[in-house]
């Protein structure tokens, strides 16, 4: 099965190091550890950043052919601080060279043939025009493709109109609880409940899952018209970047699997805490270690 992911790769820079990730680099990674064909569409700069962000994914195995380089900007980057929950605050740091995706058409071919069954995309990268624009051509060019939307808000990185449409494009929603309340306002999302919330989100926006994640609590699914809540897993947690991405590759995972909604969410909440107890976005880690938690 093949997946394309679409959006930025970056460094996340911590007082004491730095971290390579950005949420659908992430997933990618994630994504690719659970055995799929992962083809990541980006850009780097022509620096050392860059040159690492190429080398590690080559170690991982995972495709460089689709990165561009932007010889014009820097590799992304942004400051990470940790507020006193353990919760990450990042400091974006704009324009990067994930901005500016490219694919040649002989690129754009072989990204497409055979056809994805998954496109994976976020909101940050879409702010650029031409990232968009990118993204949009590859959605109109693999109809039969799955759409994955992880919202990740961040602040002054998304418009409520670019939130709709992409909303609109997608077939399955993920958003954790702090975004609610402005997905609710961007859609005009009635609801006095998570369950109601859910429901309508996916009836205005035409999707075939929601998914709400609650952090330690677990999250909340609702697929086939059945809604549940799925408890966490207690873990210590050294940081919680790249929990949630992770949690996005087992979601997808579970339901490209064809599981019922309970043993979807119980996996995904498995996945991303087990990453939360490591540091780094991208840990290495296995099923055997998720289901053991």
């Amino acid at each position: 099965m093949k997946i394309v992911s679409i959006g930025e790769v970056l460094w996340d820079i911590l007082p004491s190091t730095e971290h390579l990730g950005g949420a659908p680099f992430n997933f990618a990674l994630h994504a690719h550890n659970l055995g799929y064909e992962v083809c990541f569409v980006s850009a780097v700069g022509n620096d050392h950043r860059g040159n690492r962000v190429l080398e590690q994914m080559a170690a991982s195995n995972l495709t460089t052919r689709f990165i561009h380089r932007a010889t014009d900007h820097l590799t992304g980057t942004v400051t990470v601080a940790m507020d006193s929950s353990g919760l990450p605050q990042y400091k974006i740091h704009r324009p990067a060279a994930y901005d500016f995706p490219a694919l040649s058409p002989r690129d754009f071919d072989v990204l497409l043939t055979p056809e994805p069954d998954w496109i994976y995309f976020g909101t940050l990268q879409q702010m650029s025009p031409s990232a968009h624009d990118l993204t949009i051509k590859l959605l109109t060019a693999a109809p039969a493709a799955r759409r994955f939307y992880d919202v990740n808000l961040r602040a002054d990185s998304f418009t409520p109109e670019l939130v709709r449409t992409l909303a609109r494009h997608a077939h399955i929603l993920k958003l954790n609880e702090q975004e609610l309340p402005a997905l609710r306002d961007i859609g005009g999302i009635q609801a006095d409940s998570r369950e109601q919330f859910c429901r309508n989100c996916l009836r205005i926006f035409q999707l075939d899952a929601v998914c709400l994640t609650l952090g330690p609590q677990g999250c909340a699914l609702l697929l086939n018209n059945e809604y549940l809540e799925s408890h966490g897993f207690p873990v210590h947690v050294a940081d919680t970047i790249g929990a949630g991405d992770a949690f996005s590759a087992a979601l997808l995972h579970g339901l490209n699997t064809g599981w019922r909604a309970a043993q979807i969410a119980d996996f995904a909440n498995r996945v991303g805490a087990l990453v939360a107890s490591r540091r780094g976005g991208t840990p290495h880690w296995t099923v055997t270690e998720a289901m053991a938690l």
